[in-house]
């Protein structure tokens, strides 16, 4: 499986992206999917996670209220729309898959990921 990142780029705080995760697999739906961010000195954390059919979501607490993730799986896509965006949220995101129903909030349980796109939250 093949994940491809989009959407990041340079936003003020308090301003809102929309980042979009597009995977090459014909069995999209068979995969839990989540997202991790990585900031400069620091180690990756999880964002966000949604189940096969995004019936179920988890989010830790510091993006929940802000954060979304979505999937479309006709378009084999996730999303992750963040908004109220602040300084410490630059970092680059990474798309993760599992294949796995359900879902997962640890590096270890994810077999594939994306190669990242950066997000710069500044004034």
């Amino acid at each position: 499986v093949q994940l491809l990142e989009s959407g990041g780029g340079l936003v003020q705080p308090g301003g809102s992206l929309r980042l979009s995760c597009a995977a090459s697999t014909y069995t999209f739906s068979s995969y839990a999917m989540g997202w991790f961010r990585q900031a400069p000195g620091k180690e990756r954390e999880f964002v966000a996670a949604i189940s096969w059919n995004g019936g179920s979501t988890y989010y830790p607490d510091s993006v929940k209220g802000r954060f979304t993730i979505s999937r479309d799986n006709a378009k084999n896509t996730v999303y992750l729309q963040m908004n109220s965006l602040k300084p410490e949220e630059t970092a680059v995101y990474y798309c993760a898959a599992r294949q796995d129903y359900g879902l997962g909030d640890e590096e270890y349980e994810f077999e594939y990921w994306g190669q990242g796109t950066q997000v710069t939250v500044s004034s």
